[in-house]
């Protein structure tokens, strides 16, 4: 858990509310989309937030190839442009981004619905 690399901030009150759905759930749905090369958290902050607040010793990743074509970056907000170098960068620097700026589409890709127990990740 510690090795992942994260690129935006997060909203406190949507991390608040999945810890109360995890908890409601006993599941955490879907893992954190990781690009491999460096570890860095594409989408999932506030369940990375949420599973560390519960005290998770381990969080279900999925890790894509950040080179491929087939993973494409955008952005939420208007007028502002994303690309793969800034978010690497950013996350390599430690610096973040305003939460929900990046966008991550995968193309021809489907991250698994996991339904992994709480209790497998504490």
């Amino acid at each position: 858990m510690n090795e992942l690399k994260e690129h935006e901030e997060i909203i406190e009150e949507h991390v608040r509310d999945l810890i109360v759905a995890i908890l409601t759930d006993g599941v955490l749905h879907y893992p954190l989309l990781v690009e491999s090369k460096y570890k860095i958290i594409l989408d999932g902050h506030h369940r990375y937030h949420a599973l560390k607040r519960l005290g998770a010793k381990r969080v279900p990743i999925f890790i894509v190839d950040y080179s491929s074509p087939n993973v494409i970056v955008r952005s939420w907000r208007p007028g502002i442009r994303v690309t793969k170098d800034m978010v690497i960068h950013v996350a390599l620097s430690r610096k973040k981004l305003p939460p929900k700026t990046s966008r991550h589409i995968l193309r021809g890709i489907s991250v698994p619905r996991i339904d992994m127990p709480l209790c497998y990740l504490i």
